[in-house]
């Protein structure tokens, strides 16, 4: 009975100098890695900020690619929800709480039944690129069992986030390098149109593109004035990509007035109709010869938001480049895409 007694007592002494110690153990613990990557902040913010992007870098899934991941709640940014379950990386979840584009992502995360941790995407620029901090923020309040927990999560999520922050800035450096944070994108659904249209190319100068365009539009007007179409709409030039080096295109006008004795198949301008369905829609103001470059950022934003293209993009010139001074000029760049579940 007395070495029992010893024993009680010194395991209540081991349990009251546990509970001590506990009390003076931090209650909050932050885990903060950062990382900066050679690529425009609205590119990596929305790799962050999308879950099925997030699939594509994340340190977790790589590591336990059997668990159960389920997506809820909108495709992107507040709200968005990611569920997961398996055996490596347990249970738990994460729910977008705030999204400022593109420089901050908040999320809060459920692990092991605790919902008060958040990680925290935060972006800024730096003199070599886009510094990035992801942070991980836990309160264990009274919970001082919880607390000696916290003494090793910088080893455990710390060595996660470095990971997972170099696959992100293998993936965000690997994409089309435009920055399309200055560039008003919308996402719209577009009825199709009657066209008369002429499928030409050019050698791909700005100059040649002109004239090969200023031709092509005249033969498909004279085409419409012969068969006493009306015009419906803007021209437009739908891009079909290369043959060879030289640039193809259809240069196209909308009309009204198609009847059975319109000729279809003759040689030359020819009748069709543009593509219907869910589109990116990018208003350029500004020279023809920038288009290029608001291209670039369509690009980029596609990549960047792994949304799939689903036909060729075309352009239509809504004022007249005659009497409209070059910077006035106003262009809709249009690109058809796939509706795959995770549109805006």
């Amino acid at each position: 009975m007395q070495a029992l007694r010893k024993i009680l007592i010194g395991l209540g002494g081991f349990a009251l100098l546990v509970f001590a110690i506990a009390i003076f153990l931090p209650s909050r613990v932050r885990i903060e890695r950062r990382i900066v990557i050679d690529a425009p902040a609205a590119t990596i913010f929305s790799l962050a900020n999308d879950f099925r992007q997030v699939g594509k870098w994340s340190p977790w899934q790589e590591s336990d690619p059997n668990a159960r991941y389920t997506i809820t709640g909108p495709p992107r940014g507040v709200g968005a929800t990611l569920a997961w379950e398996g055996n490596i990386v347990g249970k738990g979840s994460q729910k977008i709480i705030e999204s400022a584009p593109y420089s901050k992502i908040v999320s809060e995360l459920e692990l092991g039944g605790r919902s008060d941790i958040v990680a925290t995407f935060q972006l800024s620029a730096g003199d070599m690129g886009t510094q990035v901090v992801w942070s991980f923020d836990a309160d264990f309040g009274l919970n001082l069992p919880a607390r000696y927990t916290g003494l090793l999560l910088d080893g455990i999520v710390g060595d996660d986030y470095e990971a997972g922050l170099q696959n992100l800035k293998t993936m965000a450096e690997r994409m089309p390098r435009a920055d399309f944070s200055d560039t008003e994108i919308e996402i719209i659904v577009v009825e199709a149109q009657d066209i008369a249209y002429l499928s030409t190319t050019s050698i791909p100068l700005a100059a040649a593109i002109s004239d090969a365009m200023r031709n092509s539009y005249s033969k498909v007007l004279g085409f419409i004035d012969q068969h006493k179409l009306t015009e419906a709409g803007a021209p437009i030039s739908i891009s079909r990509g290369y043959r060879g080096q030289d640039l193809a295109f259809d240069a196209a006008i909308p009309v009204h007035g198609i009847s059975d004795d319109t000729p279809r198949n003759e040689p030359g301008v020819k009748l069709g109709h543009t593509y219907a369905g869910p589109v990116i829609r990018v208003k350029h103001v500004g020279s023809y010869l920038a288009l290029g470059r608001t291209h670039d950022k369509i690009a980029a934003y596609l990549a960047a938001l792994g949304i799939e293209r689903n036909g060729d993009a075309w352009e239509s010139y809504v004022v007249d480049a005659t009497r409209t001074a070059e910077a006035d000029l106003v262009t809709y760049v249009y690109y058809p895409i796939r509706d795959s579940g995770n549109l805006p």
